[in-house]
């Protein structure tokens, strides 16, 4: 079967995953293997993006779920969903940098989508994007995502977030209603 075409799997991450999990994002965001994407934040922020306790925080967490998505076997993608009320908070998201552009990341945000919305019965979603990532932010927008103005400051000076290149990154909060 053509590994390009093979359906994608959707499974609660577990603790055993927390190492590749830490890889996939890190591969997606940082340093030079994440401009194989379009995804990469390496010219804005160097250091790490995650940690292994970061992730495992997620896994462990009781209204939170880490969904590992995997092709043929392998991890290719993850997400975090985490029930917050009457929304669900989407983020720790991450596709292989070799496999951005074709369509997967549409997939799987549609299926997180669906499983706030069906699990919890959340009416919208929300993620924080950094706000000079104009490009991720049209990608959003695309799929129905909303701008709300509203900011949060970077964790300026917290190297678990990375070490930021410049001094005007703040974080701003991305809306969609699940109807």
């Amino acid at each position: 079967m053509d590994t390009a075409t093979s359906p994608l799997t959707y499974r609660d991450a577990t603790d055993a995953d927390v190492d590749g999990i830490v890889a996939l994002i890190e591969s997606a965001y940082r340093g030079d293997s994440s401009r194989a994407g379009w995804t990469t934040e390496a010219d804005i922020l160097q250091g790490q993006r995650t940690d292994p306790q970061g992730v495992l925080e997620v896994v462990e967490a009781p209204d939170s779920r880490l969904l590992a998505v995997e092709r043929d076997g392998r991890l290719v993608a993850c997400c975090q969903l985490e029930h917050r009320g009457a929304h669900a908070y989407f983020g720790m998201f991450a596709v292989s940098p070799a496999l951005q552009g074709a369509g997967l990341g549409k997939a799987i945000i549609a299926e997180a989508e669906r499983r706030a919305r069906e699990t919890w019965g959340a009416t919208e979603m929300h993620m924080t994007v950094i706000s000079v990532r104009e490009d991720l932010i049209a990608w959003y927008e695309r799929r129905g995502y909303r701008r709300t103005g509203e900011t949060t400051p970077f964790p300026y000076g917290d190297e678990r977030f990375g070490i930021p290149q410049r001094d005007d990154l703040r974080f701003e909060l991305l809306v969609k209603p699940l109807t």
